[in-house]
């Protein structure tokens, strides 16, 4: 047992709860969950126990504050719902803090996954990708946000754009897709023939969707690196009370292995020697780069300022010995092993 099994078992339990929740809780629980915290996951999804705090900002923006800027009505009175949903996402932020993105999240438990059987299949994999390419993929997340979140919406009600624009992020949303699919219900994944908008946005989302699958197979965490709910948590992230403290050693400016165990690539985790707060905009606290750091409490995972994991060198040898088990078996390694033992059975 390791913390990476263990969080598999987290996202897994948290998966079927999210996507499938509703039928376990019952509809009208379900739909009082889905009001009193807005956080999770998708409001396409009809069987959710819960939906995305992304989706009510954007009708909010849409039908309530920019109505309400066009006509010069009450705007804080109109603001009051987009406030109370922030304060709901801030009620689950606090207790989780971007652990959510590691632990909970369905469609980054979908990604780990998919990496996981292009791992097994054999397929190329890019453990890292390149500096330069990271560095041009952290604004997107920004981006989605300021754009796709709140300002085509509010230009929607402003009467700026067409209603299409009214919910553009989860027009094009993976995620919208993949708990449909889930759930059996396939209309989701269609392109939208009703408007030239409507098509655009249909297109953009399916193409979306197939390319986070392919790329899933060979890049960690492919999607998560322009998601807008981890914008919308790195805002917040120095309130949420899972931290991630590092205290480093001389041995850090030579070692490394945080950053390479890392799924989004944070080499700041590795290069920063000054700060004890180590939770970076990306970071989704899945904790691998303690799990890979050979040095004494050089990195720790704490909910406020109790400890939850250490680094050291004996859970170091521990995790790496079962990190190579792991990764010795493969589908192409088994077949070889298959045909060989095959060839000498029959000579």
């Amino acid at each position: 047992m390791n913390l990476s099994i263990l969080r598999k078992g987290v996202q897994f339990l948290a998966f079927l709860f999210l996507v499938y929740g509703g039928v376990i809780v019952g509809s009208y629980a379900a739909d009082k969950v889905s009001h009193a915290f807005p956080a999770l996951t998708c409001a396409y999804d009809t069987r959710s126990a819960d939906y995305c705090a992304l989706i009510p900002f954007q009708h909010q923006m849409a039908h309530r504050v920019g109505p309400a800027l066009a006509s010069g009505g009450q705007v804080l009175q109109a603001l009051l719902p987009t406030l109370t949903t922030l304060a709901t996402f801030l009620l689950m932020f606090v207790v989780l803090n971007k652990a959510f993105c590691g632990w909970i999240c369905p469609l980054g438990f979908f990604q780990e996954m998919a990496y996981l059987i292009g791992r097994k299949l054999g397929l190329k994999r890019f453990e890292s990708l390149p500096p330069k390419l990271v560095d041009a993929l952290r604004p997107v997340k920004w981006l989605i946000l300021a754009l796709l979140v709140f300002g085509f919406p509010l230009l929607v009600g402003l009467g700026v754009v067409g209603h299409e624009l009214g919910n553009p992020y989860c027009s094009i949303c993976p995620s919208r897709i993949l708990t449909a699919l889930a759930n059996g219900d396939p209309r989701q994944l269609v392109i939208d023939g009703s408007g030239s908008g409507y098509f655009t946005l249909s297109a953009i989302a399916t193409f979306l969707f197939g390319l986070m699958i392919a790329l899933a197979l060979q890049v960690r965490q492919p999607y998560c690196r322009i998601c807008p709910m981890l914008a919308l948590h790195a805002v917040f992230r120095k309130v949420g009370l899972v931290r991630l403290v590092k205290q480093a050693t001389p041995r850090c400016a030579k070692c490394g292995l945080c950053a390479k165990a890392c799924p989004m690539d944070i080499s700041e985790i590795h290069s920063a020697m000054s700060r004890s707060d180590a939770l970076h905009a990306d970071c989704t606290l899945c904790g691998r780069c303690v799990e890979f750091c050979p040095d004494q409490d050089a990195l720790q995972l704490k909910y406020a300022v109790v400890p939850l994991l250490r680094s050291g060198p004996d859970y170091f040898r521990t995790r790496k010995k079962a990190q190579q088990r792991w990764e010795q078996w493969s589908l192409p390694a088994w077949w070889r092993g298959w045909r060989a033992g095959s060839a000498k059975d029959k000579g």
